[in-house]
């Protein structure tokens, strides 16, 4: 099955819709130029709305093989998902590992997600499994897309070249990889598009932002239209 991630969630309300809905992820924005920045207060309301505290997640041992840790890194993800609500995951960009994990630790977030230009050792470094964010440009290889990748640190990839303003997933490039990887995969993704991704890509996750916005916020119908047109192309 192809998880859900809700992310640039600013209300209590848009987390509480995206839990009834069965996403599988809230994404919660500190990276310093997102329009969608939330305050720790902010951040730890919503987190509290969901009755959540952090779920433990079993990282499994390092391994040398970039595409088995990420097998078992996917595996032990899938292990903290179900528990009746979705995992919350805080966005960075290029910002200090130490200030990531104060504000991991005061709201209560489950995952870090690291979409700039960070060290893959800054993962390691983490105190929450870190999901890290990367580009593959059109004219790499995917051998040379996944040699890029590190094992042992983040938990999962994000596929992105869009950092929330709707710039289309690159699907072939993204299928090559996700045969090889189980990748998340972000990007333009809508209600109207995000079916034909996942039986294109067959993601392991779709991340998506602005594709359920509506004048620049969170619509609650469109979050149940995205949750159900993925759901509906992995049974397809």
């Amino acid at each position: 099955m192809t998880r859900v991630k809700i992310c640039g969630c600013m209300r209590v309300e848009d987390a509480l819709v995206a839990k009834e809905v069965g996403a599988d992820f809230v994404g919660l924005m500190f990276a310093p130029d997102s329009r969608r920045r939330l305050t720790v207060d902010q951040a730890r309301a919503i987190v509290e709305a969901l009755d959540a505290t952090p779920a433990p997640v079993a990282v499994p041992p390092a391994e040398d093989d970039v595409e088995a840790w990420f097998l078992r890194a996917a595996a032990a993800l899938e292990g903290s998902l179900g528990g009746g609500r979705p995992l919350t995951v805080g966005v960075f960009e290029d910002q200090p590992i130490n200030d990531v994990n104060r504000i991991a630790a005061e709201v209560g977030l489950d995952l870090v997600q690291l979409s700039g230009r960070e060290a893959w050792d800054d993962c390691r470094r983490a105190i929450r499994p870190a999901v890290k964010a990367i580009e593959a440009a059109p004219d790499a290889g995917v051998d040379e897309a996944i040699a890029a990748l590190e094992p042992g640190g983040a938990i999962a990839v994000l596929l992105d070249a869009s950092r929330g303003r709707g710039i289309p997933l690159d699907r072939d490039i993204a299928a090559a990889i996700a045969r090889r990887v189980p990748i998340w995969v972000a990007g333009g993704l809508t209600p109207e598009n995000v079916a034909d991704a996942v039986r294109e890509v067959r993601p392991w996750a779709v991340d998506v932002s602005s594709g359920v916005e509506t004048d620049g916020a969170k619509d609650p119908e469109k979050i149940r239209a995205i949750v159900a047109a993925a759901n509906v192309a992995v049974r397809a």
